[in-house]
């Protein structure tokens, strides 16, 4: 095991990463903007390098600056948390380069992965059944009229190196193919610095349902299961992700697993990861995408498995061998995880920034609170606006909502605008409540709002 890791990353999965390394004997590495220094992640590691200014670009985000400190922490491994440098091939060889270790996955398994049209490739090769569309990048808007009219409107324009529900546009006739697919690529240029797309069928009103991976680097890759993702903002960023998909049928379970084990297989993946897949309403799946991180949902996960993933996480980096098999998975209870933002929702959920003046965070039996916040820190213009992540755990679906329902009811935050009072309103809608919802979902409950 490591003597010493550097978090590169901030907010509540440093705190997260740093308990792990408290509970293993680690000794932790923070690093922080002169925004952040009051951050509890910094008041909570072992050590702390300050990396530039405020703006992401100039601190988290400032590659030189991020080796430095790892260079002069004396650091062994590092944990990139997500976002930032977790998917970034650059960030990986750099620290191979150093002699560091990277708690994630192989270089060529990034690469791969991280280009929606490389990982839509490798799926394919791995026998997983893909969304039907371009097998590789569009490179005429002609080229892309021509496979929507094979496929059938409506169709995805997506930014190859998109992510997190960006880079994403519906069009649903030539005619709005053409004036989006130049606006596509300029945007994914801007936001990407890759301007390449993809053109895929829209599968319309699908489950987002993705299986949890965990490979070794002695040949070992197992999965834990699903998470149902379906409750999206209309950005595509999710708001809410449960563990199981109550819903979920035995034999779709164990054919998306191994479909989700084999793409891993296939580009040599270790660490943590996971394989996202469309379902639609006649229980076809299609593979979405792999996101090669420990994704924000992760305890949803280990609470239904009882497994903590970045303690295994650290084993695997430091060369160990998974201490279990697919058949000692199992799956108990029902967990419910609802994302909690610096948020208006009276606003169009503008962001909303100050000092906190009031937390008072719910507790009790089943609830789980993962969070950077305390009551006098300051919420910055700087970054992203989730705040905690509230996780429940119940015996089964209607006990995981009640207990979500009631937390939320509980919640209280003073002197910034949270989504807390959007989030009541969701979970209780009867739709969600019963279980039945789609990808669709938000946007028509906002709908419903706006109608009366």
């Amino acid at each position: 095991m490591f003597k010493r890791v550097l978090i590169a990353n901030r907010g509540e999965i440093a705190c997260r990463v740093i308990r792990a390394c408290r509970q293993l004997g680690v000794e932790s590495v923070a690093i922080y903007s002169k925004a952040d220094v009051e951050s509890l992640h910094v008041k909570m590691a072992d050590r702390a390098v300050c990396v530039g200014e405020a703006t992401n670009t100039d601190s988290y985000l400032n590659l030189a600056n991020v080796l430095m400190a790892i260079e002069i922490s004396g650091a062994e491994a590092v944990h990139p948390g997500y976002g930032y440098f977790s998917e970034k091939p650059n960030f990986a060889e750099a620290l191979e380069a150093m002699g560091v270790k990277f708690i994630g996955p192989p270089v060529s398994a990034i690469e791969s992965m991280g280009d929606k049209a490389s990982a839509k490739l490798a799926a394919i090769e791995s026998n997983c059944p893909v969304v039907p569309g371009s097998e590789g990048v569009v490179a005429t808007e002609s080229e892309a009229i021509e496979i929507a009219s094979q496929i059938g409107y409506p169709v995805l324009l997506k930014a190859v190196a998109g992510g997190g529900g960006r880079g994403i546009r519906r069009v649903n006739d030539d005619n709005e193919l053409r004036r989006q697919f130049k606006l596509c690529e300029t945007e994914a240029q801007a936001s990407f610095g890759n301007g390449d797309l993809l053109v895929e069928k829209c599968v319309v009103e699908p489950r987002h349902v993705e299986i949890q991976i965990l490979g070794d680097e002695h040949g070992n890759v197992i999965h834990l299961g699903e998470r149902e993702c379906s409750v999206q903002n209309l950005r595509h960023q999710k708001m809410i992700e449960e563990a199981p998909f109550a819903a979920m049928k035995p034999d779709i379970r164990q054919a998306m697993g191994e479909a989700a084990v084999r793409v891993a297989k296939h580009v040599g993946y270790t660490n943590a990861g996971t394989v996202e897949f469309l379902l639609d309403k006649d229980d076809n799946f299609y593979f979405l995408e792999m996101n090669t991180r420990l994704q924000v949902e992760h305890p949803v996960t280990e609470q239904v498995t009882d497994l903590d993933l970045v303690h295994l996480q650290f084993l695997i980096a430091s060369g160990g061998k998974l201490p279990l098999s697919q058949k000692d998975i199992h799956l108990k209870g029902h967990s419910i995880e609802a994302r909690i933002t610096a948020q208006d929702p009276d606003q169009d959920f503008a962001p909303s920034t100050g000092k906190i003046t009031h937390w008072a965070a719910p507790g009790g039996r089943g609830v789980r609170m993962d969070s950077h916040i305390y009551s006098g820190f300051s919420v910055s213009p700087y970054y992203d606006p989730m705040i905690a992540k509230l996780i429940v755990t119940g015996t089964d679906r209607p006990d995981a909502v009640r207990r979500l329902q009631a937390a939320l009811a509980e919640f209280e935050v003073g002197g910034i605008k949270t989504n807390i009072p959007f989030m009541r309103r969701l979970v209780a809608h009867p739709d969600y409540v019963k279980g039945e919802f789609s990808t669709a979902f938000v946007p028509r409950m906002m709908q419903e709002a706006v109608n009366g």
